[in-house]
């Protein structure tokens, strides 16, 4: 006999403390942990500039970068998949711009709609193994990472006998798609805002007088607009509930009619579709295209998504968590340099934190599962 049944309280209908309830929520780590790196970053180098106008600027790009990678890993994780494709997908992506767009000399936006289409094919192949053999994605990802990088080296080296192709910048120049993922905004509200003395400007040189920040980076806006869509997905609409179902427990899923297969695949396009808004914003930056992009790119993103609190069994997790999650890479990256610390302490933080993010999500998981 149960100890509900036992003392006459269904388990159904027990009170959860307000503590209970609090320490179930995905978003947790991640609040706790961008609130202790915050205090001591404001401890440690609140005079360094780092929070200063250009500062935050500085971290909030970085942050962004993580941020639309992770989005997109956040939503397959849940629904019970990995890819640990998104790094290489991140540089063949932007190869296949600059082969499209450069050594081709087809038009930008052709090449940029071109290589979406070729990525979100790429993905679903991805997902499609993935159903038909009844791999682990991992195995069946990691197999891809070495497919696309393998071809991100050979295909530039094969036709220009170099890894890296510039001129993407004036190739995109006076494109209608091409600012869409390259131009800033609010150059107006930036100029003003330096004009009264707000922000910082320029005292010396040709830019005297302009603003140290030109405006907001399009990867910032995406990054805003891909944790708006991906939070109202998951949480607002059926097919939210789906993604949840098919991580939670696939085979129950499908015996309710939830189209497992079809969300699982989804959510691969979905994940080379932000690894792809990733690379067209990076090759628009640097303007030029390089076989050794995006290396390390998908670890970093399952870190963020671990960190802000999903659980690596699928089933469970929140994009605002795993955007806070990106915020703490951003702000301890940028942080280091700014507190004048070793760069490379920057790995120790990463595998410190992993590890405590899978043990406290491990405790989670028993308050869920009811797991000794």
């Amino acid at each position: 006999m149960s100890d509900a049944t036992t003392s006459g309280v269904d388990e159904r209908i027990k009170q959860q403390s307000r503590l209970r309830r609090a320490l179930i929520r995905p978003e947790l780590g991640g609040i706790c942990g961008t609130i202790i790196v915050f205090l001591l970053f404001l401890l440690f180098a609140s005079d360094s500039g780092m929070f200063a106008a250009q500062g935050i600027m500085n971290w909030s790009i970085v942050s962004a970068q993580f941020m639309i990678i992770a989005v997109g890993a956040c939503l397959l994780m849940i629904a019970g998949e990995f890819d640990l494709s998104v790094g290489s997908m991140i540089g063949f992506a932007g190869m296949m711009i600059a082969v499209f767009g450069v050594v081709l000399a087809w038009p930008m936006w052709i090449a940029i709609l071109i290589t979406f289409a070729l990525c979100l094919a790429l993905g679903a192949l991805n997902g499609w193994i993935v159903i038909k053999t009844g791999l682990p994605s991992f195995i069946v990802t990691l197999a891809f990472l070495f497919i696309l990088r393998g071809f991100t080296i050979y295909i530039p080296q094969t036709i220009e006998r170099k890894t890296i192709i510039g001129g993407i910048r004036d190739a995109a120049e006076g494109d209608w798609l091409a600012p869409f993922f390259g131009a800033k905004i609010g150059q107006p509200i930036f100029q003003w805002l330096g004009d009264i003395g707000v922000i910082e400007t320029f005292q010396r040189g040709t830019r005297a007088g302009q603003p140290v920040i030109e405006g907001i980076p399009m990867l910032v806006v995406w990054a805003l607009l891909l944790i708006i869509v991906g939070h109202l997905l998951l949480t607002r609409t059926r097919f939210g509930n789906w993604i949840f179902a098919s991580g939670g427990d696939a085979e129950a899923a499908r015996n309710s009619g939830v189209p497992v297969n079809k969300v699982k695949i989804s959510m691969f396009m979905f994940t080379a579709f932000c690894a792809t808004v990733f690379a067209v914003c990076q090759v628009m930056e640097f303007g030029s295209a390089g076989a050794d992009r995006g290396l390390l790119k998908e670890f970093e993103a399952i870190i963020a998504v671990v960190i802000g609190g999903a659980l690596l069994t699928g089933g469970y997790g929140s994009v605002i968590g795993a955007a806070l999650g990106a915020l703490i890479f951003g702000v301890v990256q940028q942080g280091l340099f700014f507190a004048g610390v070793e760069s490379s302490l920057f790995r120790v933080f990463l595998g410190l934190i992993l590890l405590g993010a899978v043990i406290l999500n491990t405790y989670i998981r028993r308050i869920i599962t009811g797991e000794r």
